[in-house]
């Protein structure tokens, strides 16, 4: 395999493995890329404009979070800074002390005093230290629980067309980022705000003793400072550029070991091709993090060398002011350390403003799709539904689905008017792409009709003016893929209220309503027991007990209108046929209004009202009996049930072995 040609940057190119597997480079394209053309034009002087915005950033999370916590940090850094510069100046004080005339005891007892100062504030700043470390570690999970918690919130209550954007998923997956980032900062900012007081106590203490040497300093930490940002803005544009082929990477490794590769991977041999691609991409990363390493060097050999010089400088001009007595050995001593307490203060400055940055840009990702969740939030209030609903009508409905790339998709719904009256059993049946499942999720509201697309009325109700939690609180849903919660059975039946206390009993019934009776009889702990493998304790059920599982939670769910999508597709012929004898005595006792979906055409004779949909419009609507009938059906639904109903017609040839041979022809039909 093809090690990967050089790109113009320098970076390892597109190797063989990203071609053949994922059909070229696995360039990342989720937010982060947006930010890199600002990030390398990043100077020095424009991170110090823009530190106190970085900063706030971090306080603002950090208050929100925990606020005493906070103050802690903020109090403790800003003693700390004070008791380092009134240090400096004691020391002063006592080398000013041991440098006069006088015995030794006589200026070791002139310089206690000052000592004494000494020992108090490097006490005082050890204690403050501490403090300020426990409350960062203290602010640091909490702010991440609390911006997690934030955009989650935000998230979950966005209409279902945000979530089905790709766009704003590439902004969701930023803000998954940005919460860690949010976390980071905290340290970043506590570092920041250390490094500054510090640089600040050594930068007044040296322009006290000769205005010359605070240049000095800043002359001294210059080249650092220009290695520490080279460096970062090199490893930050390769993680991004780097960051999909990781994750390409990790996945193989995952293959490997998935439960439900585990049969193929064995039977087809896949471990060999998926290793070697493993290895091939991890060839590739290690390449790029050594073409790192090696400019990493480079810079770094030019930055000592040019601090290297500066420092003799700086030193050569401190011995100069010594030379023509323009300064006092004691304050040449301070001087000393201050530059030294200065110069290290900037450089971890100049680190802590490049780390802090950027963290900031994924916050930034954050704190936008938050801004994004709450512009495209489900409105929480509306007009109230009637409390005895009549009928759901649809009236010319036209429905698109947004598009994607500057494309103009076609309507998925045309001009449909129909009705659903309560307390009936109504069908929804066509072929696949007729636009049944959109149909139902507008019933659902979980989308709304195209702007002068038609209406929907709840009664005189219009769904773009009502409240949507009522019409979501009148709706059970049971779609054919019904998410498989890793839960116990208990809360995978009793989910379908998730506002209310799970009534064992209640969940019970519903397992009876729907046949998974049977599969909780089976079951080692019963309604605790966990429905998800890969956990202790987790038990794994097939496809056909799953949806009876779903059925019961539709059950226990105990809404108006009850919505199945393929509720049978995964049963045998009789726990399919109790499940729809079951629908119907639904309908009957209750008055449960059931709006079913299904391509059994067989399974819709006892249905009140049945709605033909064909490329997206109402083909003809009816009872099974007028659409049968030649003089008043369109004859689409009674050609597509003459298709069906022959194939339960043939005959099954003889054969030696006859019930073998029957069983499948029955298990066929």
């Amino acid at each position: 395999m093809s090690k990967g040609a050089e790109s113009p940057s320098g970076a390892a190119g597109v190797s063989e493995s990203e071609r053949l597997l994922f059909g070229g480079e696995l360039a990342y394209d989720i937010g982060w890329e947006r930010h890199e053309g600002a990030w390398l034009k990043l100077g020095l002087w424009k991170m110090a404009r823009g530190l106190p915005r970085l900063v706030g950033t971090g306080i603002r999370l950090a208050r929100l979070a925990d606020a005493r916590a906070l103050h802690t940090v903020l109090g403790a850094e800003l003693g700390r800074g004070i008791a380092q510069a009134v240090g400096l100046v004691a020391v002063n004080s006592v080398l000013g002390h041991i440098l006069t005339e006088g015995t030794t005891n006589q200026r070791l007892v002139r310089a206690v005093p000052a000592l004494v100062i000494v020992a108090v504030t490097a006490l005082l700043g050890s204690l403050l230290r501490s403090a300020s470390t426990a409350a960062t570690g203290t602010l640091e999970p909490k702010v991440q629980r609390v911006a997690t918690e934030r955009y989650l919130g935000l998230v979950h209550r966005v209409e279902l067309a945000a979530v089905e954007d790709d766009e704003f998923h590439r902004l969701l997956d930023a803000a998954r980022y940005g919460a860690d980032s949010a976390r980071r900062m905290i340290r970043y900012c506590t570092n920041t705000l250390n490094s500054v007081i510090s640089l600040i106590a050594a930068a007044g203490v040296l322009t006290v003793l000769h205005p010359l040497l605070l240049p000095l300093l800043v002359l001294m930490t210059l080249p650092s400072a220009w290695s520490s940002l080279t460096i970062s803005k090199q490893r930050y544009v390769s993680f991004h550029t780097f960051v999909q082929h990781a994750r390409a990477g990790h996945m193989l490794g995952e293959l490997l070991t998935q439960q439900e590769a585990a049969a193929e991977v064995r039977v087809h041999d896949v471990g060999p091709f998926l290793l070697g691609h493993f290895k091939n991409m991890a060839e590739t990363s290690e390449r790029e993090q050594t073409r790192l390493a090696r400019r990493a060097a480079r810079i770094g050999l030019v930055a000592d060398g040019a601090g290297g010089l500066a420092t003799l400088l700086t030193y050569g001009a401190l011995g100069l002011l010594l030379w023509g007595g323009a300064m006092e050995l004691a304050v040449a001593g301070t001087a000393v350390l201050a530059i030294r307490t200065g110069a290290s203060s900037l450089d971890s400055l100049v680190l802590q403003i490049t780390d802090l940055h950027q963290e900031s840009l994924f916050v930034a990702d954050y704190e936008r799709l938050c801004r994004e969740a709450e512009a495209r939030a489900i409105p929480a209030s509306g007009e109230a539904l009637p409390e005895q609903l009549g009928e759901v009508r649809f009236e010319k409905v036209t429905f698109t689905y947004p598009g994607s790339g500057g494309e103009q998709p076609e309507p998925t719904l045309r001009q449909v008017s129909l009705s659903f009256p309560m307390g009936k059993i109504i069908a929804l049946v066509g072929e696949n792409g007729s636009g049944k499942s959109t149909l139902v999720k507008l019933l659902a509201g979980l989308y709304l009709p195209d702007p002068d697309g038609g209406t929907i009325r709840w009664d005189d109700v219009d769904a773009r003016v009502a409240d949507r939690r009522e019409v979501f609180s009148r709706v059970a849903l049971m779609s054919q893929n019904f998410y498989h919660w890793p839960f116990t059975f208990r809360v995978n039946v009793g989910i379908g209220q998730p506002g209310r206390l799970i009534d064992d009993r209640a969940v019970e019934e519903a397992a009876v309503y729907s046949g998974a009776d049977e599969v909780l009889a089976g079951l080692p702990r019963g309604l605790g027991t966990l429905l998800a493998r890969g956990y202790r304790g987790g038990h794994q059920i097939s496809g056909g007990q799953w949806q009876r599982v779903g059925i019961a939670r539709a059950k226990y769910r105990e809404a108006e209108i009850l919505i199945v999508d393929e509720p049978t597709s995964a049963l045998d012929a009789v726990a399919e046929q109790r499940v729809f004898d079951q629908i119907r005595a639904l309908a009957a006792t209750t008055g449960q209004t059931i709006v079913l979906i299904t391509h059994r055409l067989h399974s819709v004779r006892h249905a009140d009202l049945i709605h033909v949909l064909k490329g997206g419009r109402v083909a003809e609507s009816g009872t099974f009996a007028e659409l049968m009938d030649e003089k008043t059906g369109t004859g689409d639904f009674r050609d597509a049930y003459v298709v069906q109903a022959a194939a339960f017609d043939t005959p099954v040839p003889a054969q030696p072995s006859g019930g073998h041979d029957a069983l499948s022809a029955k298990d066929g039909a």
